[in-house]
């Protein structure tokens, strides 16, 4: 098929609908990766259309982060494995938990393929959007996003997950892999690519519109996903709105957030707003006193929960994935981004990130977050002392 279809679904709600309906059309395969696979309210639906697809002989592949998902509820395993449903969990925590630094590298991307044709990359978890396995029951749901794909860039989301299944499998157990099994996938996916290792790659649909999966790992892809937020940032001439559930950017965004309020492009930062992680709500507030200083509008989302890793620079490039700008995300964990110009699809996410900033978010005041009290300020600079702290204990600089 040429070109890209393109499609911004916002909330689990909708993204669920979607790709239920695929996964019920699926002929041959699906494939799925996950940080948070819970299977409550809205969640078993997913669940239960990959044991339905399994059942009428697609082959079904899930991986789920052990952090985010240490185990799946009873019967739901036993229904999997019944069906043949391949599911594995990445690197449960074990007896230590994170008190191995090595266990803080997660799988926190959100990428599903179903018969190599479509693609989804976003950063909605399997997880009912009016529930938090924290905190219960919202009163409202979760802001993110997910964009759905079909056209050539499917080969390399594709690519990506088969290599990351079998290089997992591998790690596992040597004895237990099915190596000709494994190069032959391998060897399909490079056909498909016509590379033995998926890159970044630039294509372009019949009506204009240019499609990027951006990876990071810790292996190849350090910082790719950095460096493209901080090249849409240099390049940025008039608008840039960037929203991130979990914001505690590099001194290097930073600079380029600031650089480019102060050149005349309007630079609006819509972020979490409500107390998640200590680290994460007060670290962040410590660094939005030099964003403020910079001309960097900053808004609060009120509605409910804040997820979404999206941005839109100049009504014409846009982001939408799993990736937040954060250590965790830009140096420890395994990140999915698609970059896309469009000016079809900046002018919708744009449409929801503006609806948003108006009408769930609360704007900063300078003046007022400058005369916040003395012991808030004093949890800002220790979560971000913690924060720097924790990096140097995996060897990281941020």
């Amino acid at each position: 098929m040429p070109g890209h279809q393109l499609c911004l679904l916002q909330g689990a709600q909708v993204f669920f609908d979607a790709l239920v309906s695929d996964i019920e059309r699926a002929s041959h395969e699906v494939r799925l990766e996950t940080y948070i696979f819970d299977i409550h309210g809205a969640g078993a639906r997913v669940a239960q259309a990959l044991i339905d697809a399994a059942r009428r002989g697609v082959s079904v592949y899930v991986v789920m982060d052990g952090v985010g998902t240490p185990q799946l509820p009873a019967p739901w395993p036993q229904q999997m494995d019944a069906v043949g449903v391949h599911w594995v969990i990445f690197s449960p925590l074990g007896k230590l938990g994170l008190l191995v630094p090595n266990r803080w590298r997660r799988l926190h991307r959100k990428l599903c393929v179903v018969d190599g044709k479509l693609a989804y990359c976003g950063g909605i978890n399997v997880l009912d959007d009016w529930w938090d396995p924290r905190y219960g029951s919202l009163e409202a749901p979760r802001f993110d996003f997910t964009v759905r794909i079909s056209g050539p860039v499917v080969r390399e989301v594709h690519a990506a997950m088969l290599q990351f299944w079998w290089r997992f499998q591998a790690a596992r157990s040597v004895k237990q892999v099915d190596w000709a099994g494994a190069r032959q996938a391998l060897q399909l996916a490079a056909d498909e690519n016509h590379t033995t290792v998926p890159t970044v790659q630039t294509v372009q649909s019949d009506q204009g519109a240019l499609a990027q999966l951006v990876l990071r790992d810790n292996v190849r892809y350090r910082s790719r996903i950095e460096r493209a937020y901080s090249q849409a940032l240099g390049e940025a001439r008039q608008d840039i709105i960037l929203a991130n559930a979990y914001f505690l950017p590099s001194r290097k965004i930073r600079r380029a957030l600031v650089n480019a309020a102060q050149r005349g492009v309007r630079v609006r930062l819509l972020l979490q707003g409500r107390y998640d992680y200590f680290m994460s709500y007060h670290g962040t507030r410590a660094l939005y006193g030099d964003l403020l200083a910079g001309g960097v509008e900053i808004y609060e989302y009120q509605s409910s929960f804040l997820h979404a890793k999206v941005a839109v620079v100049d009504e014409r490039w846009a982001t939408v994935g799993s990736s937040n700008i954060d250590p965790l995300s830009l140096l420890l964990a395994r990140e999915a981004n698609v970059v896309i110009a469009d000016v079809r699809f900046a002018a919708a996410l744009r449409g929801q990130l503006e609806q948003a900033l108006q009408n769930q978010a609360i704007r900063l005041d300078a003046r007022q977050h400058a005369n916040r009290s003395v012991g808030q300020k004093l949890l800002d600079r220790m979560a971000l002392l913690l924060m720097h702290v924790l990096l140097l204990l995996t060897g990281k600089r941020y």
